[in-house]
């Protein structure tokens, strides 16, 4: 069954909580996966990376990306790539929540 979900439903599908990071699956599939991120103000995911390219769909809030050492500051409604095998870290410098899709 196809079911349409939109920003404020994302927005409302996960919480945030103190100090962290959390995450909820939203789909996990052979070929890829995607999962819903509520960041804290200050919260990251450390700089690593991933054999697979993937893809950040700021829902809510703005967030310092670093992919290859360059970093970009991407806000609510924006999209950014990140390549396979390329370090990348991500900081929120708000309160924020993200939409990952990871590409295998």
């Amino acid at each position: 069954m196809s079911e349409t979900i939109n920003k404020e439903m994302l927005i409302d599908a996960i919480d945030y909580q103190n100090g962290s990071v959390v995450s909820k699956q939203i789909m996990k599939k052979q070929n890829g996966n995607i999962t819903l991120f509520a960041f804290d103000k200050d919260e990251s995911l450390t700089e690593h990376t991933s054999p697979y390219e993937a893809a950040v769909y700021m829902v809510d809030g703005e967030m310092k990306i670093t992919i290859g050492g360059n970093p970009y500051n991407v806000k609510a409604g924006e999209i950014m790539v990140m390549p396979a095998n390329i370090p990348h870290g991500l900081k929120a410098t708000v309160k924020s929540k993200m939409l990952l899709t990871m590409i295998k």
